[in-house]
């Protein structure tokens, strides 16, 4: 079967889709499932409750249509904001852009509003002062005509005259006076109309001056009262709110609109020309001017809507009206600051500087922020490549480091690491190297320990050396002279590891060449001297041939002349060397310094073969003798180095004693047995604290 390419990755991501492993995921698969399964019985013929399969299709379409877009949003929202860079630029949108949009926006609202409700304060003042005018005019008719009326001589045609005289700046305006109940009107000419005098309400008490709101017209009302009952005069002057009282209040601020609006106090921005709708009736509105033209292009429009108090005059009760605006902040500029005059452009520059020194320190923010998000951005960039390069094994890709702060200091850091990297790796290999070389090396050494102990007629040797570290200073032999005398050898290099090691395996060398051929040990390079307390008797194998009898002192000596010729000063052995003989049944040995090995008899009597001369590669005109013990059948030998007496625990040494010890517990178990014993009694002496030294252990019992 021939697959193609994208085979494996489409299978993949078709079993990614059926088999999600996340909740959400679960979800919309059942969900969109079931849809199907409902869409699909719901187009059966004469299937019945279609209608319920068709609603159950629905709820589980909309299940699913919630879970994929929740799925498809947090996608698209790990897929942008992987990068840093996505992430700072959101953070920085958030905290930064965000907060200062809605601080403009806020002001712009705020001013909008303080602007729109400055505008209509200023309309309604301005109004407000025309009623008071109108007051002030109706109180001073009022009181002329109630002296008058005091006197008697009050007539229409004198109250027609002085209502013509206070009327200045009404043209429209009408006055109803009452006697009583007597009334007439005048216009604001003086003269004397027919028109239904203005009748005051009975819930207006005294005085009053206020906006009305009579019929569907609005008027500026200023009532005046003097007496009681049938003697009281009462004058009511009206003007109607009309475009041209408004135009001359309020000429300066453009468009002016006043609409009454009934009890509620809501209010139809959406008003035509003719009037609002307001609770399905039409209100009439007054307005006056124009929207003013633009000083410049960034002098908007602004259309504010206010609320003030009007009096309905039918019954004297509250109720509100709207006033509406339509100016622009040019115009209020210059409304507000009027009074300052010239200074009024100091104020204006001054408002200018804060508002370019402001703009000056965002952009400078802005600036800043984008500098400092590119920098860390570019930084970790630089990381992340640079950590790709590690993982491909490109140790020598190295960042250029462009800055001195933290951020640079990363980027030294990392290349730092990577030249550390490269170092240890290198030391590494060289470690590898070298414990390939000890390896090999321990391997070498363990071929110059004996490890087949050959079944001797006269004397059974066991000999063990667990080393300290990967090769040992530690020294035994076993060799067989003939086929009855052995030679035993026990020594201890000074120092460890290799160079410990390496003089291991020239005393091995030496110690086996002269033991096999003694004869090389009567060379005239020793001296004269250095043989002068050697035994050189001569044996006779029984064949007729002399052979030369091996000397443990004369080995030992010959052994110390070429150590100090071929060794450093500061290099040496201890050593024990021993020449067993069955016949006679004797130890012939020499003893260079090494720790006395331990002879154990069968009666019980403990034995030490303590040093007869100084350590062997120190001295070159240093002698050594021979001594001899008597070794009957059963006795034991034990030899060992300084690593079994001396390791410490808790400032504790092992010891002689306890090694003499364990040696009687275990005496009359194989050689094997008792070496282990030793071995590992040490091993559990040190616990968990590293070995010291190395450990070698040699046992010989007679037979």
């Amino acid at each position: 079967m021939i697959k193609l390419p994208g085979y494996w990755a489409l299978r993949a991501r078709v079993m990614r889709l059926l088999r999600p492993r996340s909740g959400w995921g679960r979800v919309a698969l059942w969900s969109g499932g079931l849809t199907i399964f409902f869409v699909g019985l719901h187009m059966v013929r004469g299937f019945a409750l279609n209608r319920l399969l068709s609603g159950w299709a629905m709820f589980f379409f909309l299940i699913f249509a919630f879970c994929i877009l929740w799925l498809g949003s947090r996608w698209v929202w790990r897929v942008l904001m992987w990068r840093l860079r996505h992430r700072l630029l959101v953070t920085y949108i958030f905290m930064g852009v965000i907060p200062i949009a809605l601080l403009l926006l806020l002001a712009g609202v705020s001013a909008y509003m303080l602007a729109g409700q400055f505008a209509t304060y200023v309309a309604i003042s301005n109004l407000h002062s025309e009623s008071l005018h109108l007051e002030t005019a109706n109180d001073s008719l009022a009181g002329q005509l109630s002296t008058l009326d005091r006197s008697g001589k009050l007539d229409k045609h004198v109250a027609g005259e002085l209502a013509a005289a206070s009327g200045e700046g009404f043209p429209q305006r009408t006055v109803s006076v009452w006697e009583g109940k007597d009334a007439f009107v005048f216009s604001a000419d003086g003269a004397l109309i027919g028109d239904q005098p203005v009748k005051v309400p009975e819930s207006i008490k005294g005085d009053f001056s206020d906006f009305v709101a009579d019929g569907d017209s609005l008027y500026l009302r200023a009532v005046k009262t003097y007496g009681q009952n049938s003697k009281r005069l009462t004058v009511i002057s009206s003007v109607p709110i009309t475009p041209e009282l408004i135009q001359s209040a309020t000429s300066r601020l453009g468009l002016v609109k006043l609409i009454p609006l009934g009890s509620s106090g809501n209010l139809d921005v959406t008003a035509g020309p003719s009037g609002a709708t307001f609770n399905g009736k039409v209100q009439k509105r007054v307005e006056a001017g124009q929207t003013p033209p633009p000083s410049n292009r960034f002098d908007p429009v602004i259309r504010f809507y206010s609320l003030f108090n009007l009096v309905k005059w039918e019954n004297g009760k509250s109720t509100e009206g709207a006033i509406g605006v339509d100016t622009r902040p040019s115009i209020l500029y210059n409304i507000l600051f009027a009074s300052l005059g010239d200074n009024a452009q100091i104020m204006e520059y001054g408002l200018l500087v804060i508002v370019g020194l402001l703009g000056l320190v965002e952009l400078v923010a802005l600036f800043i922020g984008i500098r400092l998000s590119r920098r860390v951005t570019g930084a970790v960039g630089e990381l992340y490549k640079a950590t790709q390069h590690v993982n491909r094994g490109d140790l020598q890709h190295r960042i250029q480091i462009r800055g001195s702060d933290q951020m640079a200091a990363l980027e030294q850091s990392f290349n730092s690491m990577t030249e550390s990297l490269v170092k240890l790796l290198a030391e590494q290999k060289q470690k590898q190297r070298m414990e390939s070389e000890l390896a090999f090396a321990y391997e070498v050494q363990d071929l110059l320990f004996p490890h087949k102990f050959l079944e001797h007629a006269a004397l059974d040797v066991f000999g063990v050396c667990r080393p300290a570290r990967s090769v040992s200073g530690d020294y035994y032999d076993f060799i067989p002279l003939g086929s009855d005398r052995l030679v035993l050898a026990v020594g201890d290099i000074s120092g460890k590891g290799i160079s410990a090691a390496l003089l291991m395996a020239t005393v091995h060398a030496f110690v086996r060449a002269y033991s096999l051929a003694p004869d090389m040990l009567l060379s005239p390079a020793l001296g004269a001297g250095t043989l002068s307390n050697v035994d050189l008797r001569l044996t006779h194998p029984g064949d007729g041939a002399i052979q030369l009898r091996l000397s443990p002192g004369m080995l030992m000596a010959t052994l110390n002349h070429q150590l100090v010729r071929c060794t450093p000063p500061e290099k040496y052995a201890t050593m024990f060397l021993g020449c067993y003989d069955p016949a006679m049944r004797e130890l012939t040995y020499c003893n260079a310094g090494h720790l006395p090995p331990i002879l154990l008899s069968t009666d019980g009597k403990i034995s030490r073969l303590e040093p007869s001369s100084t350590v062997a590669g120190l001295f070159d005109s240093a002698t050594y003798g021979d001594a001899t013990i008597a070794m009957e059948s059963g006795d034991l030998l034990v030899a060992f180095s300084d690593g079994v007496t001396e390791p410490e625990n808790n400032s504790v040494e092992f010891g002689e004693e306890r090694l003499i010890e364990l040696i009687q517990e275990h005496r009359h178990q194989p050689l094997s047995f008792i070496g282990d014993a030793i071995t590992n009694a040490v091993v559990r002496w040190i616990g968990n604290a590293e070995q010291p030294d190395d450990v070698t252990v040699v046992l010989a019992r007679a037979r």
